[in-house]
């Protein structure tokens, strides 16, 4: 279909230059040509440099230019006979041509470009039906939507990746959000459960750490049942990301269905958890509990309020345990052996820790700026 494109693009072109325009693919095959003759061709080996997708490469008769955008390997260049000024002239402005002729395109019949908009609200509701069935994709069959997150750096390569690793082009959708970013739209069974989707983002996770060394967080949205929900699991997903770096630094893989109270407090604005601390610990500030005392709470919570097997796992005697706990009482007026404070508690430690992480957030952002 791109070489179809492309020659449309040429024939008009024909009109303004008698140079000889065309396109070639990754091997040198001539794709379209203003001489037909040349179509089916393979031209001389040109190489180019993936670091720079702007630069000219000129062989002893022609001038060539990548064309960008459709991924990180080298798929398409655009090449124009001669290598004067005037070939180097005609050769930019016939790549912007082609360019934008492939966009349009996409944008029109891509489905891959399609799921993309949904998710980043770029279509109106109302237009998802049209386009869905210009482009006969079914509206209402399940979909699981992955945001695959690279840490640290971010390498195209971990597109291709993931695309090769779901290669049905009509049922599984690859979108590059960002630099570090990646959704897989996933089809899946309607009673998919969340073991299933877990096996799928660990196998993405597996692969792309072994093949490219690369560390990932992935989120992972409830499933979609409609093609409309797409955007909203695409946010779940998000969400889950954002809020497992508050409350579960240590997963990789987390999945919205299961960030429990964690996404309540993720959505209150911090106002609001500050009057609620303020109102829990009137005495004295949670601030004021020191390492060894959080370390021993936590224990607590950890094996459910039970006080004899938290010394087991702490190494002190019971009498110890209960002393603490005496001492946090006094200090706060909670009693952590009383389930209802114990909540109370638990609910309060993560809320500082969200406001910890929105305080770090904010000075990151003034360090930025």
């Amino acid at each position: 279909m791109s070489s179809r494109i492309f020659q449309s693009v040429i024939v008009q072109m024909k009109e303004a230059t008698d140079r000889v325009i065309g396109v070639v693919d990754s091997n040198g095959t001539v794709i379209a040509s203003g001489e037909l003759p040349l179509i089916g061709t393979k031209l001389e080996e040109v190489s180019f440099q993936d670091s720079n997708r702007e630069q000219i490469v000129r062989t002893a008769d022609r001038t060539y230019k990548l064309l960008t955008g459709w991924g990180a390997q080298y798929e398409y260049a655009v090449f124009v006979d001669g290598v004067d000024a005037v070939a180097r002239t005609i050769c930019i402005m016939a790549s912007v041509a082609f360019n934008e002729a492939k966009l349009y395109y996409e944008e029109k019949h891509d489905k891959t470009t399609f799921i993309k908009n949904i998710i980043s609200d770029n279509i109106l509701p109302g237009d998802i039906y049209v386009r869905a069935k210009e482009l006969h994709f079914s509206t209402e069959v399940s979909r699981a939507v992955f945001l695959i997150r690279q840490i640290d750096k971010g390498d195209m390569s971990a597109l291709e990746l993931v695309q090769s690793m779901f290669p049905d082009k009509e049922r599984d959708f690859v979108v590059s959000i960002s630099e570090t970013d990646i959704a897989l739209i996933r089809e899946v069974d309607p009673y998919v459960e969340g073991v299933a989707l877990k096996k799928v983002a660990t196998k993405v996770q597996e692969t792309i750490s072994s093949d490219l060394e690369i560390k990932t967080v992935i989120g992972v949205g409830t499933p979609a049942k409609h093609l409309r929900e797409l955007a909203d699991r695409y946010k779940e997903a998000q969400v889950a990301i954002e809020v497992g770096k508050v409350f579960d630094t240590e997963k990789t893989i987390i999945q919205y269905e299961h960030l429990g109270i964690g996404r309540l407090i993720y959505q209150l604005p911090v106002t609001l958890c500050e009057m609620f601390l303020s109102e829990i610990f009137k005495k004295s500030p949670i601030d004021s509990l020191d390492q060894e005392t959080l370390y021993t709470i936590n224990k607590f919570f950890a094996n459910n309020l039970n006080v004899s097997e938290t010394s087991r796992k702490l190494f002190v005697h019971r009498n110890t345990l209960v002393y603490r706990l005496e001492k946090i009482k006094k200090l706060t007026g909670l009693d952590l052996r009383e389930f209802d404070h114990a909540i109370v508690f638990k609910v309060a430690l993560m809320v500082k820790k969200y406001l910890n992480a929105q305080e770090a957030k904010l000075e990151g952002r003034n360090t930025l700026s």
